[in-house]
């Protein structure tokens, strides 16, 4: 019962020290989101936002069997819905991830990397608060997003094939899809692509 308290004393505490940060940033500069978030800021965004992810759900490992079959489905989703913001690379470096407040992370470095495999669950299924993060959970696509937990870990060693692949998944417009079957037909490609008829909304 005494942890439980401590617990939520410092869950307070971290929730005052974003609350006063978010209050000198909005000073400072407005509800602007052009500006970096400060050093401070991401620091207590990160430990509010493990505080707020339950402790049986950090501790839940990938359920779901790694194999080559699930890594390239990973791949489509994440191209097809994780790209725009994320790039199909996981560096963030698009144009809507670099003007997300805060900018959407490199998940290729140790701040995603070193998340448990339950904690990029909960972030894929639940989104996170007050960022521009949505959250992609409800029905019966938990699979998916354990595919995409794989996917997250192998953003480090994605191949130029791979990215090339996943370039091919990108959403587009219907001009761009005319260009690329044009491209494909000059190449003599014997599968060109077509236009998708209908795009869902699931990652």
């Amino acid at each position: 019962m005494k942890a439980c308290w401590i617990a939520i004393a410092v869950l307070v505490l971290l929730i005052a020290g974003a609350a006063v940060a978010g209050a000198v940033a909005i000073r400072r500069s407005g509800l602007s989101a052009l500006p970096e978030p400060s050093s401070a800021e991401a620091i207590i965004a990160r430990r509010v936002r493990r505080f707020a992810i339950p402790a049986e759900t950090r501790a839940r490992q990938n359920p779901v069997p790694l194999d080559a079959h699930v890594l390239a489905e990973g791949r489509g989703h994440f191209a097809d819905h994780c790209a725009s913001c994320h790039a199909n690379d996981g560096s963030g470096a698009t144009e809507i991830g670099r003007r997300l407040y805060p900018r959407a992370p490199d998940m290729r470095l140790p701040a995603t990397q070193e998340l448990t495999d339950g904690e990029l669950f909960h972030i894929i299924e639940n989104g996170v608060r007050l960022t521009g993060m949505p959250g992609w959970g409800g029905g019966d696509h938990e699979r998916d997003s354990w595919g995409l937990v794989h996917l997250i870990r192998h953003l480090p060693k994605l191949t130029r094939e791979e990215l090339l692949e996943m370039e091919r998944a990108n959403p587009k417009t219907p001009d761009e899809w005319k260009e690329l079957q044009r491209e494909d037909e000059f190449l003599g490609a014997e599968d060109a692509p077509s236009a998708p008829a209908h795009r869902h909304h699931r990652p």
